[in-house]
């Protein structure tokens, strides 16, 4: 299960207001990358791919490959606005470290 805190779920929306296609899905997903090892994607998609597996959270739809599930399953995802870097945040209980910016982790063993 994916989680969208309120403040997420606002942004997400008006991200997606922007999108040419206004029924296009929020994708979560991690690559091979950062400081870390891992680090988290977004974007907006339009195809469901036939390993995906489709979240609803905050009446937003989520989008995730089912083989990134171990990676991903439980994360809470947060947005802030504040002096020092807003963004989103991710809160994910599968992650054994994060790197100072929050975009990358390594996976609990």
């Amino acid at each position: 299960m994916i989680n969208l805190n309120k403040p997420a779920a606002i942004e997400i929306i008006r991200l997606k207001s922007k999108q040419p296609n206004p029924h296009a899905l929020f994708r979560l997903g991690v690559e091979s990358s950062g400081c870390c090892g891992l680090s988290y994607t977004m974007a907006f998609d339009e195809t469901i791919n036939p390993n995906d597996i489709v979240y609803e959270s905050e009446g937003i739809k989520l989008v995730i490959d089912s083989h990134q599930l171990n990676y991903l399953n439980g994360l809470t995802l947060d947005y802030s606005e504040d002096l020092m870097g807003g963004g989103f945040r991710f809160q994910n209980p599968n992650a054994s470290q994060n790197c100072s910016c929050g975009n990358s982790f390594v996976l609990k063993e």
